[in-house]
């Protein structure tokens, strides 16, 4: 399966110390995409970012998008990933909680860090 990763997304294993990669894997997610417009708000965290802890955890992130797919897709990042993850019938990985309601609102798989340890899924329920 898919998984479309955010810009927070991607910073978890710096911040929390969690190996992203890993726990998507045993949620069954092998493919691993990441459009443009996440690593330029990763490059802009890592140049302006006032807080260290943010600014060493894009520069982290950065590296991370090496071992993942590229998506040339440009603009604003949420709805980027909103857009892909109709087109490429993917989950999207993110922490941001207006961008995971509107994704389970469109019927997009949501995966997020719960407890700071490890990553949950959440899925649009049906009524």
């Amino acid at each position: 399966m898919k998984v479309l990763l955010d810009t927070n997304a991607l910073m978890v294993p710096e911040q929390f110390g969690v190996d992203i990669f890993s726990e998507l894997e045993r949620h069954g997610y092998l493919e691993f995409l990441v459009p443009r417009a996440v690593a330029e708000e990763l490059e802009a965290v890592s140049r302006n970012a006032k807080r260290g802890r943010d600014k060493v955890a894009a520069k982290v992130a950065l590296g991370l998008i090496e071992g993942c797919q590229m998506v040339e897709r440009r603009g604003d990042a949420d709805s980027v990933l909103l857009e892909l993850a109709l087109d490429r019938g993917a989950a999207v990985f993110t922490n941001d909680k207006l961008l995971k309601k509107r994704l389970l609102s469109r019927g997009i798989t949501v995966v997020y860090l719960r407890q700071c340890r490890y990553l949950d899924i959440a899925m649009r329920k049906e009524f």
